[in-house]
């Protein structure tokens, strides 16, 4: 049994900067961020791409400035906010969730990718970025990754991103009017060494030819880097 008498509590997540070379991660900040979220969601087109969200569809900036804010007065949600480092554009957000600093566990939730960032290089380092934050500058041993369960996406991206599928809660909450099962991913401290020299290796120039497309896959550069350390 991993002898833990000496642990110490983890800080809670707070809003960072954290500065890749595709994207920066920012705390979320309502005068800067608000509008240009509105906008890279393309305004009432968030309903779609949150359709798994629990919350009901927004009808307006309004509605979705008044869940944001009570997400992080209310749910204790810290939002971070993803920024285009060739455009300037912001691009997306996800939040730090749920923080247990005592036991070492934080939830990435509340993912949401703008058109402008879904299934390109920015997307996979802002989930880089907001990983080795919690594990290398905070010392968590449990990153999650849930998701409703009928969200085949969500189930794809937390697979290609290297965390583990723990098993489906029934049942688990209402969401639109509706039942959600959901489904639970994670890292744990003991994983994230093979998986963040996997980002690292996948994020590098090297990787990408001329027209911006990768050579290698993720899951192709990881399961290398693991063959290796099994070695």
């Amino acid at each position: 049994m991993q002898d833990l008498k000496n642990w110490k509590p983890c800080p809670p997540p707070q809003g960072v900067t954290l500065k890749g070379r595709f994207v920066t991660v920012e705390g979320y900040d309502r005068d800067r961020h608000l509008k240009a979220l509105w906008d890279a969601f393309g305004g009432l087109e968030v309903n779609r791409l949150m359709q798994y969200f629990t919350q009901p569809d927004f009808a307006g900036i309004e509605d979705f400035d008044d869940w944001l804010t009570a997400c992080q007065t209310k749910g204790g949600w810290v939002a971070e906010v993803f920024r285009d480092n060739a455009t300037g554009n912001v691009v997306g957000m996800a939040n730090y969730m749920r923080a247990d600093p005592a036991n070492g566990v934080v939830e990435v939730g509340g993912v949401c990718h703008g058109p402008a960032m879904a299934r390109t290089p920015l997307a996979t380092e802002a989930h880089y970025l907001m990983a080795r934050h919690v594990f290398e500058d905070l010392g968590y041993r449990r990153y999650e990754w849930k998701c409703n369960n009928d969200n085949k996406p969500s189930h794809a991206s937390a697979r290609r991103y290297g965390f583990t599928f723990e098993g489906v809660f029934r049942q688990h909450m209402l969401s639109k009017g509706g039942n959600r099962d959901t489904a639970w991913y994670a890292i744990i401290d003991k994983d994230w060494p093979v998986i963040g020299k996997a980002f690292a290796a996948w994020l590098s120039p090297e990787n990408f030819n001329a027209d911006g497309s990768q050579k290698k896959t993720l899951e192709a550069v990881r399961a290398e880097i693991q063959e290796k350390a099994g070695a």
